[in-house]
């Protein structure tokens, strides 16, 4: 699938032509409910790399969807460490923790320059009329996102770190393979500090098991950033706990250290202009 060339000219905003309306929007809508689902879009914001979309505190206006590039969403305890909830990839939607509350309880980052549609919610707040099915397809993301938050925690409480990132991987490569690219090789937009973090478990540990897993032959690495699956059975026994990795380190002794531990210490924010706007 073809994704839009980032150094190109900006398309206006369109739900008839993007590429992952079947993600973010209800599948099998007509092209006059798709014309009437453009006008919940108010308008594509444009992130630079490292910028935030919102960040915690801010009040809740917007739910938005990737349309091109990754971001990654942190919270940060009292004492300024810094744990990733989460990685969000193209047609993923975005902004729902800020629904309780009226305004975000964690900040949205980006790992790359992307670009995200904005769905002010008062206009999804009154789309029922024109578009019924919307408002449930809205609620089966907030399905998926907190599918996706079990899975964390399951991976957090009960599996060693090899198990931890070998999961990881394949469930990335599932969700390359729904975006129409390869699960077999893809990039890596976060840093293994970010994997790391995700994971509960330290950027050495990371380097470790990757390195663990290509000396087995699970996995290769064909360019800067990039991971290729190798052994993609190999891989799931490993994440199953079916295949024990030989490296003492990966152990449950040396997972509760590194968990406690893997929480580093925020870096302060450069509050520079970030976000941009465009028709």
């Amino acid at each position: 699938m073809d994704m839009p060339d980032p150094n190109g000219p900006r398309p206006r905003v369109t739900c008839t032509s993007c590429v992952v309306r079947e993600l973010c929007l209800p599948p099998g809508l007509s092209r006059n409910e798709l014309e009437s689902a453009e006008q919940l879009v108010s308008t594509r914001l444009r992130i630079r790399g490292g910028g935030a979309l919102y960040r915690c505190g801010d009040a809740f206006k917007s739910l938005y969807v990737v349309w091109r590039g990754s971001v990654k969403s942190t919270v940060t305890s009292d004492d300024a460490r810094e744990q990733i909830t989460g990685f969000h990839m193209p047609g993923d939607m975005m902004g729902f923790d800020g629904l309780g509350a009226g305004s975000h309880t964690c900040d949205a980052v980006a790992l790359e320059d992307s670009e995200v549609c904005v769905f002010p919610y008062s206009r999804i707040d009154g789309a029922d009329a024109v578009l019924p099915a919307l408002r449930r397809h809205f609620y089966q993301q907030m399905s998926r996102e907190l599918v996706r938050k079990h899975e964390s925690m399951l991976m957090l409480g009960s599996m060693r770190a090899d198990e931890r990132l070998a999961t990881f991987l394949l469930k990335l490569s599932d969700r390359f393979d729904a975006l129409g690219y390869s699960r077999r090789e893809f990039a890596l937009r976060m840093t293994r500090a970010d994997i790391g973090s995700f994971l509960g478990i330290t950027l050495e540990t990371v380097s470790r098991v990757m390195s663990q897993f290509a000396r087995q032959g699970l996995i290769d690495f064909p360019g800067l950033k990039r991971v290729r699956i190798a052994d993609r059975e190999g891989l799931g026994r490993v994440a199953l706990g079916r295949e024990a990795a030989p490296d003492r380190g990966c152990g449950p002794a040396a997972d509760a250290r590194a968990g406690g531990i893997a929480q580093r210490r925020a870096t302060k924010a450069v509050r520079v202009p970030v976000v941009e706007a465009f028709a």
